[in-house]
């Protein structure tokens, strides 16, 4: 049987984790292995905090006020993609964008940026920013526990399209078009970065694509069919990592 897995954040006060150790889980772990499974005293889960590893434990106590584990062993995790891809991504309504970040993840994404575009047709204040960007993060965590990654990719601030072309470091850059004479498929070649731009519903404006292209974003296609937003995200990752990562 599949031990359940549980994110428990990194204390950066604390030393790190060692076989023999007692830890007691943060709240939010507490409360899904108390309260969700309903877990008791002697049965066994597996933590990840985001370091690369997998730490099997036993529950050692299970009340109102607090659960704790006993670690049993420190395993490393090697499931990570060969290639690190940053996915900068067009904002969608409602469930679209949360079904772009949990499946983004279990192909094997390393980080995400949502995008603020000209045809979003999303509008959030500061503080709901902030909440929709932790709503976010936490959908990414879930998917880690899903699909056994123990690197829990980060959901950068949403910010502007311009914003985000200005401040990437180098890697190679692709963005799906349509139209563009170049397949996907034969466009890809050995890289151990690469930077997908995905437009939103209604995709990138002409303007949008001038300035992906004077950012040497190269536009390539998936096919002679015009995918969703949320469908050309996961269809180019799925590409990418047959061509070169861990799909095979």
């Amino acid at each position: 049987m599949r031990k359940p897995r549980i994110f428990q954040p990194i204390d950066l006060t604390a030393s790190p984790l060692t076989a023999g150790a007692l830890l007691q889980l943060d709240d939010d772990a507490a409360n899904h292995v108390g309260r969700v499974l309903r877990m008791q005293v002697g049965q066994a889960l597996q933590l990840f905090n985001g370091d690369g590893n997998n730490y099997d434990a036993t529950l050692v106590q299970v009340d109102k006020r607090q659960l704790q584990v006993r670690i049993d062993a420190v395993i490393s995790n090697h499931n990570e993609a060969p290639v690190a891809i940053h996915l900068g991504q067009g904002i969608s309504r409602g469930e679209r964008m949360d079904f772009v970040l949990q499946k983004s993840v279990e192909l094997g994404v390393s980080a995400i940026t949502p995008l603020f575009t000209e045809r979003c047709g999303v509008k959030l204040a500061a503080e709901r920013l902030d909440k929709k960007q932790q709503q976010w993060q936490k959908i990414v965590i879930a998917a880690c526990e899903q699909s056994g990654r123990s690197v829990v990719p980060l959901v950068h601030q949403p910010q502007s399209l311009s914003s985000w072309l200005a401040s990437l470091p180098n890697a190679l850059r692709l963005t799906l078009d349509p139209y563009a004479a170049t397949p996907l498929q034969q466009h890809v070649v050995a890289a151990q970065r690469i930077q997908l731009l995905i437009g939103p519903e209604g995709g990138l404006s002409d303007s949008e694509v001038r300035q992906a292209n004077a950012h040497e974003f190269t536009p390539v296609r998936l096919g002679p069919r015009v995918l969703r937003t949320e469908t050309a995200a996961l269809a180019a990752l799925s590409v990418i990592q047959y061509q070169f990562g861990d799909l095979a």
